[in-house]
């Protein structure tokens, strides 16, 4: 059985949990070593445990853990229903996911269902099976433009860079059709106007949820259902009118939904879906989590908000005034595994940037300043309604490692940019747990691996255990602010007010008797009177500092 801790619904007594979870992103192979190769795996999550759960998290999404040829980290799923011997077995999973409830902690994993890898047994079969089969009914093949069929069918590209599609060889051995792969060429995409894809990933979600998984994290949910016709894509996206994107945000991707809803609500204990959805608008988001479709989606763009208190509050209220109309609550996330850590964006004074984007080296780092802007964007998104995302690391303070030797990148996006765009490594560091020297206790004691990627020597004041008993630091905010926010009966799901406030802060009260204020300017703010509960840096006597938070009882 679950603790009554994981439920998530202490304060309204009858909540499904998720609506005010807060869900700790373990990044599998950066998380921590069990068995000594350099490489996290289930072993390592089994090990911490104790650490997640006196953090104070309610859930674990855990990155894909499935077989795979690793060509874009996991994400090129070979097999669904088996897990990668890199990090460990089936039977070491299922382990995981029963001690994880024992200590109140639900596990999410990730399900990949735009593409698979090209070591799939269904796609090495359309391969074997040539122009015209059933096997590659699973696919999107088609024949190439031009006399002889050379050029790809039509202009996509692919998200890492370069063509969308790459043509394959027939079963002779001589060019043949030409297969779709909206990210790397190991990924081909899967055609879900087939009823067997249908099929098929509705028996591994019954897979998994019959193994007790509370739910899933959906890569790519906007991007499964494609224009059969698969028309070029104009040069101006944002040209297109809503639903009309070729391949992006399809208004037949809610019927899969609606089908994958039908199965979570057969098991009990209220199972979850988070959607990872990039939507041009807030409405079009709000779609994924209609009532009879999934249950979450990540916002955005609250992660991509500027550091700027305008920015912040029309984000906020746009997002809980759309996700209001629908039944849903907000989920608010600061960092994840695609995009430059916090740290060093909220460091810099160019702020403005797409997901997934990178910020130029040239733009210098204020790291001080990217520090104190993190503890006090940790206050104001734990404040806010709804649910939110922790993702590995940030509770330590770390931050983008930006100078990785370009041979250990690994990333898909550095190969396929020509070498120009260095990809999401920097964000995908092994975590430092103890210790003063890399692998600052990642892997075990003796074991003389060497983490995956290196880590910064910088890092060994930021270590879990260099910080660990210590409320002045950041993992001492986190573990404080996850612990009020579990006790405080103002805070998870309800409703904001928002309250006087300087230009460049942000005020707002919660009932009952809860007020969150966040100075964003260049100058200190009056603090509104109340008993200091928690503050991300020194106050001042009666004034807020600048890149400063505090939670208040008023």
């Amino acid at each position: 059985m679950h603790g009554t801790d994981a439920t998530g619904s202490a304060r309204s007594g009858t909540a499904p949990w998720w609506r005010d979870a807060v869900i700790y992103q373990i990044y599998i192979r950066s998380f921590a070593d069990g068995n000594g190769d350099g490489m996290g795996d289930i072993a390592g999550i089994r090990s911490r445990l104790p650490y997640l759960r006196d953090l104070g998290v309610d859930a674990l999404w855990i990155t894909p853990w499935y077989p795979s040829p690793q060509a874009d980290a996991g994400y090129d799923v070979a097999d669904f229903r088996d897990i990668d011997p890199r990090f460990g077995t089936l039977a070491e999973a299922e382990a995981l996911i029963a001690e994880a409830h024992e200590h109140g902690l639900r596990v999410i994993p990730d399900i990949v269902p735009n593409h698979v890898s090209d070591q799939h047994v269904w796609f090495r079969a359309a391969l074997a099976a040539g122009p015209g089969s059933p096997e590659r009914e699973r696919f999107v093949f088609r024949p190439g433009r031009g006399p002889d069929g050379a050029e790809p069918p039509n202009n996509w590209r692919s998200a890492f860079g370069g063509s969308a599609w790459t043509r394959a060889a027939d079963p002779d051995g001589s060019p043949g059709e030409w297969y779709l792969h909206l990210f790397a060429p190991e990924q081909p995409d899967l055609n879900w106007e087939n009823p067997e894809v249908h099929a098929e990933f509705q028996s591994v979600l019954r897979f998994w949820f019959d193994r007790d998984v509370d739910g899933f994290r959906i890569d790519v949910a906007h991007g499964l259902v494609k224009d059969a016709d698969l028309p070029d894509l104009l040069d101006d996206t944002s040209a297109y009118p809503a639903g009309a994107h070729p391949h992006q945000d399809r208004d037949a991707v809610h019927e899969i939904y609606r089908a994958w809803r039908r199965v979570a609500d057969e098991y009990p204990g209220d199972r979850k879906f988070v959607a990872e959805a990039h939507t041009p608008t807030p409405d079009r988001l709000a779609n994924y989590v209609r009532s009879d479709r999934l249950h979450t989606a990540f916002n955005f763009d609250f992660l991509r908000c500027p550091w700027d208190a305008d920015a912040f509050r029309e984000v906020i209220d746009t997002t809980t005034s759309y996700l209001e109309e629908v039944g849903a609550p907000a989920t608010w996330v600061l960092s994840n595994h695609d995009v430059i850590r916090h740290p060093s964006r909220y460091g810099r004074s160019l702020q403005e940037w797409p997901y997934g984007g990178r910020f130029s080296a040239e733009t210098p780092l204020d790291l001080e300043l990217g520090l104190r802007r993190a503890r006090a964007a940790a206050l104001l998104m734990l404040a806010l309604p709804g649910g939110a995302y922790v993702y590995q690391g940030e509770e330590l303070g770390l931050w983008e490692v930006e100078d990785l030797p370009d041979e250990v990148l690994q990333d898909p996006i550095w190969e396929r940019s020509g070498r120009t765009e260095r990809g999401r490594d920097g964000c995908r560091v092994p975590l430092p747990w103890s210790g003063t020297a890399p692998p600052f206790g990642f892997s075990p004691d003796g074991s003389g691996a060497e983490p995956w990627l290196p880590q910064p020597e910088e890092w060994k004041e930021y270590t879990a255990r260099a910080q660990d008993g210590r409320p002045e630091s950041v993992l001492g905010l986190y573990r404080t602010a996850l612990r009020l926010r579990r006790e405080h009966p103002a805070l998870g799901e309800g409703e904001l007010e928002w309250s006087e406030a300087d230009e460049g802060a942000l005020s707002f009260t919660r009932a009952p008797g809860f007020g969150c204020v966040a100075n964003l300017s260049n100058r200190p703010c009056p603090l509104p009177r109340g008993r200091v509960l928690l503050a991300s840096g020194p106050l001042e006597e009666d004034r807020l500092p600048p890149d400063t938070a505090v939670w208040l009882a008023l």
